[in-house]
């Protein structure tokens, strides 16, 4: 038996193989679930989960992502979003979400719950909720801290990270990931300059212009969840348009996703394989109203049984008003 040291104090006993279905998931799984079946090699709870994690991108932004226009948009910087969301894969819904995110000119806060639902549950249940809060600088949020806690077939999956600076000061992920000589150490280099999964979804998007520009997709987001660290590149594919069923009705810039890991995986592993070859993922951004930040609306990504997809059914967004100040009382 051996021991590992979290870097927030906690110890804990590691006393199973890295194939253990009890041990910590490989990849940026949602809900730390068995595997239903096999097909192609890849982990299907795996391979819908990772279409969750860019919505929760998870949870994705960085302060390197895009320049901001701190002057221009500390005024207006000011919104709410209260999304929901259902997952399906190949059609049939398997989960359900919801979203609430606050914007204010300083600060933001941002959570984030879900569950199985449908066909899903007859074969496994599971649920979570993330949370992350943080400052807002020029327009663009940088995160403090965030939680995340997600619960399946009895088993628990915790995760907690502080931020500082962009940097990752202290993280805690119980259980602990599994040690392996195959696995790509992560180093305190690889903690730095980093967002976590669901902070590095609000992005924002420079300027004083229309927020549908390709600008939107054209960036490296570098996520660290607690157990890996990976880069989602985004590139712009196209505009489209959407309905909600209640809320937002109107254009979205559709990015390609990319995914790269850097450190805390084995490369080897089926599931980072399955996910590095992929080149028809998306992510759909639609407009936060009061801001310039822009969130995910829709995201999908082929797996071997069918297209699994998460996608908003409610996206109900207010602007919030500007907070007086001396200057902008003077003008009145």
């Amino acid at each position: 038996m051996t021991r590992q040291e979290h870097p927030i104090g906690r110890r804990s006993d590691i006393r199973v193989k890295c194939d253990n279905q009890n041990a910590a998931p490989e990849g940026p799984c949602f809900v730390t679930s068995r595997p239903l079946a096999r097909s192609a090699g890849v982990r299907l709870t795996c391979a819908r989960s990772a279409c969750a994690r860019l919505i929760w991108l998870a949870g994705a932004v960085l302060l390197i992502a895009v320049p901001v226009d701190a002057g221009r948009q500390a005024a207006h910087a000011q919104g709410r979003l209260d999304a929901a969301y259902v997952a399906t894969l190949a059609g049939v819904p398997i989960g359900k979400g919801s979203w609430a995110i606050e914007v204010q000119d300083d600060q933001f806060t941002a959570i984030a719950a879900g569950a199985t639902s449908g066909l899903l549950r007859v074969f496994a249940s599971g649920q979570g909720n993330s949370a992350a809060h943080g400052s807002v600088s020029g327009g663009q949020p940088i995160a403090s801290t965030y939680t995340s806690s997600m619960i399946a077939d009895n088993r628990s999956d915790q995760v907690r990270i502080l931020f500082s600076g962009g940097s990752v000061k202290e993280y805690l992920a119980d259980p602990p990931t599994i040690p392996s000589p195959d696995r790509v150490p992560l180093t305190e280099a690889s903690r730095k300059n980093v967002a976590d999964p669901m902070t590095s979804s609000l992005i924002h998007v420079a300027g004083n212009g229309d927020t549908f520009v390709p600008e939107a997709c054209q960036r490296t987001l570098p996520v660290f969840d607690g157990r890996m660290r990976y880069d989602l590149q985004l590139v712009f594919k196209r505009l489209d348009k959407v309905k909600s069923e209640k809320g937002y009705q109107g254009t979205v810039v559709v990015c390609a996703v990319y995914f790269a890991p850097i450190a805390g995986h084995v490369p080897e592993r089926s599931t980072i394989k399955y996910l590095i070859e992929q080149r028809d993922m998306e992510m759909w951004l639609a407009p936060i109203a009061g801001t310039r930040l822009m969130v995910p609306y829709r995201a999908s990504i082929p797996t071997p049984i069918g297209l699994g997809v998460l996608q908003a059914t409610q996206f109900v967004s207010i602007p919030h008003p500007p907070v007086p100040t001396a200057s902008n009382l003077k003008t009145q």
